[in-house]
């Protein structure tokens, strides 16, 4: 068996108790499948600011490009608000995406029945809801030039950020929501703002051409991103596949996430663009909770978007299709079980810590 290369980056607050529990499921994994996993472990955000005076150093970048996987777990806090623009825990994470070319992210929005009741929405609205928001991460407006702010004179200054898209850079976003949509429902709705926005126009149409020219077999529809919100906490189950650039993507797969009952419950996937010769992507993988640092070191943190994560990282890095499907079952299960961590127990629930809930998912794994 080929040795598998994960580097695993906890990073701060609850990152690394989360991250904790993959560990855990690796070696069992190993152990009981020889899965040939291998991990090295790096710091990233305010942990590596504090360590080597950046969010993350130049060797921990070097061991991100080897590695066939990078999981993430959490940056920032307060202790770390008033370091530089530039130091900030945050840029960690935006070097990684930038780096490695990650502009694909996935974030899955999947309501599990036992956690229905616990959604801001009622039960019926989400009951069964499982959407995939394809996000652009590497373009618009997080990246674009000019950034700064501008000293007028006169005690005035003008914050600048530029949203601004190449044709490819939405061709290629757009082509991976329609491929993934295929393995769906086979429909993809595009959000963009293209009434008031002329990169929203772009986007429009260099969709539509994509769909036209490739896709034609997949449903396409549009929205504008704001109705698009809208949407999603008006009957979001009408959704399968929605593609959009960075700054609304990060948006809506907000909004997206609070429809499934906990932050801690939504796992993300950020792919770069196949390698021409092997195939295989660059990837990195991260719950889509932060730091919680008032509850770092608690042991109460809810693992299960981090353990998700990893069955993403299964699927997408390592065409481990059956074992990522095995995993993901275990996590319904543990919850039909009643296992639950303080953030998203119910009534007839026991709310158990981390630990608790990393070693209930693993016996469900290994006992399917």
């Amino acid at each position: 068996m080929a040795t598998r290369k994960l580097f695993f980056l906890p990073g701060d607050g609850i990152g690394p108790e989360a991250m904790a529990e993959v560990r855990k499921l690796v070696d069992v994994m190993n152990a009981d499948h020889a899965a040939g996993f291998e991990i090295e472990e790096g710091l990233v955000g305010g942990i590596a600011y504090d360590t080597h005076g950046q969010s993350i150093s130049e060797t921990d970048m070097e061991r991100a490009q080897a590695a066939d996987a990078v999981l993430f777990g959490a940056v920032g806090g307060p202790k770390w608000d008033g370091v530089g623009y530039d130091v900030r825990p945050e840029a960690g994470l935006l070097r990684l995406r930038k780096d490695l070319e990650l502009f694909a992210n996935l974030r899955p929005a999947i309501c599990y029945p036992a956690l229905a009741g616990s959604s801001s929405l009622k039960r019926e609205l989400v009951e069964g809801l499982d959407i995939l928001i394809v996000r652009e991460l590497t373009g618009g407006t997080y990246f674009g030039e000019p950034k700064e702010i501008r000293d007028l004179g006169n005690g005035q200054k003008r914050g600048i950020d530029t949203q601004v898209y190449d044709t490819y850079e939405i061709e290629r976003i757009s082509g991976v929501a329609f491929e993934l949509a295929r393995t769906r429902q086979n429909r993809v709705c595009s959000m963009e703002k293209r009434n008031v926005m002329k990169s929203g126009v772009l986007w429009n149409e260099v969709v539509t051409a994509n769909h036209a020219a490739h896709y034609a077999d997949v449903e396409l529809s549009h929205m504008l991103a704001d109705a698009g919100g809208m949407q999603l906490v008006r009957r979001p189950k009408q959704f399968d596949v929605i593609v959009t650039d960075n700054l609304f993507g990060d948006l809506l797969s907000d909004v997206a996430a609070m429809l499934t009952g906990s932050l801690g419950m939504l796992p993300s996937a950020s792919l770069g663009a196949p390698d021409e010769k092997t195939g295989t992507r660059k990837a990195l993988y991260e719950p889509v909770h932060g730091s919680a640092p008032d509850i770092a070191g608690k042991g109460i943190a809810n693992p299960l978007a981090m353990i998700a994560s990893f069955a993403m990282c299964l699927r997408y890095s390592f065409g481990m299709v059956a074992e990522a499907e095995r995993l993901e079952a275990a996590i319904a299960a543990t919850l039909d079980d009643g296992v639950m961590t303080a953030d998203i127990v119910g009534e007839g629930g026991t709310a158990v810590g981390t630990g608790e809930m990393g070693d209930a998912v693993i016996a469900r794994f290994r006992a399917a």
